[in-house]
């Protein structure tokens, strides 16, 4: 058994996959990369058949139809042989000086005993122009150096959210999860980092910069136009969010407020961008989904809507529209999202 599996979600990555690639190489005998192309219709199948050729029992190419973002997630984690799952997108990389202590990490919990259901490090947010980089980390958050439960995280900043790009999941437990991503649909990162949660008990944090997660590409799903033309795959994954999982059955607080936080971030997001947008269709889509929380689940409704970013997001007129923008600016300015 491999000690960790990275899946690389490949569809036209021909320009920018070979980085990705040299990334993880040095992890070794330990890893195991598997290039999932996703019916890709440039050279992003022969860079991956090569890269096997290359480096034989190392990189694996996965050849699929193409299936969206979460389809090849999905086919990484069934072809995945490693005790821990992590999925680095194409035009993404990981850092040089933090890849060792990570895999260091992990082969610490490699023993049955000892085995955490997730690793958590920092992101940095590498975005084209900008001079300086800003990353997430939560050493303010999650307790360092040692093996711990929800009962001992602390507060959550806004924005300061885990993402697919910070969390390393055992794999078996995301095999038992019950997680489906669905086909042919932006955004669904946000219920592969959601999803396992309910499942995740033990966990460390390992406080190094480790994902390179790369802004900047025109075309790329997180631009905010981008976003606004997509928001209809972005509400299906905001709405699946919702009913996939009822935070008010978890027992624990503390797991229990991380994730209705991360519900009302994704929730704001989405409003914000259907009312940026300024069309009549998409402010009654905004009313829509807030309609689908309240009759999907009242109690996490009540909680969403009565919250700062809540009523902020239903101030009437223009100049409560305005102001809920304004905010949202100052946000990104913070945080360094989009």
């Amino acid at each position: 058994m491999k000690l960790l599996s990275i899946a690389i979600p490949s569809y036209n990555s021909q320009d920018y996959l070979s980085h990705a690639v040299e990334s993880l190489l040095p992890g070794g005998d330990e890893v195991e990369i598997l290039i999932v192309n996703d019916g890709s219709k440039d050279d992003t199948a022969k860079i991956a058949d090569d890269y096997e050729r290359r480096y034989p029992g190392i990189v694996r190419a996965v050849h699929k139809e193409n299936g969206g973002h979460g389809d090849a997630v999905m086919t990484g984690l069934a072809n995945a042989t490693g005790l821990y799952f992590k999925v680095v997108d194409s035009d993404d990389w990981v850092d040089a000086e933090a890849y060792p202590k990570v895999l260091e990490c992990l082969r610490g919990f490699a023993a049955e005993e000892n085995r955490i259901d997730m690793l958590v490090s920092n992101y940095i947010y590498d975005k084209v122009g900008a001079v300086h980089k800003h990353t997430m980390s939560y050493h303010h958050a999650l307790p360092q150096g040692r093996v711990f439960g929800w009962e001992e995280t602390k507060h959550f900043r806004k924005g300061q959210y885990m993402l697919m790009h910070s969390v390393i999941y055992r794999t078996q437990l995301l095999r038992d999860c019950g997680m489906t991503l669905p086909k042919h649909t932006f955004y669904v990162d946000e219920l592969y980092v959601y999803i396992p949660l309910r499942n995740v008990e033990k966990m460390y944090y390992l406080d190094v910069d480790f994902y390179h997660y790369f802004i900047g590409r025109d075309d790329q799903s997180v631009q905010e136009q981008v976003m606004i033309r997509r928001i209809d795959q972005a509400l299906l994954v905001n709405r699946l969010l919702v009913s996939s999982i009822d935070p008010f059955s978890i027992e624990d607080e503390h797991k229990r407020k991380y994730m209705l936080n991360y519900l009302e971030i994704v929730t704001t997001v989405s409003s914000v961008l259907l009312t940026k947008s300024g069309t009549e269709e998409n402010l009654q889509k905004k009313k829509e989904l807030w309609e689908f929380i309240e009759k999907e689940n009242p109690k996490v409704y009540d909680t969403l809507r009565h919250r700062l970013m809540g009523r902020a997001l239903h101030l009437p007129g223009k100049s409560g529209r305005d102001l809920t923008i304004g905010a949202y600016k100052i946000a990104q300015k913070i945080f360094g999202f989009n």
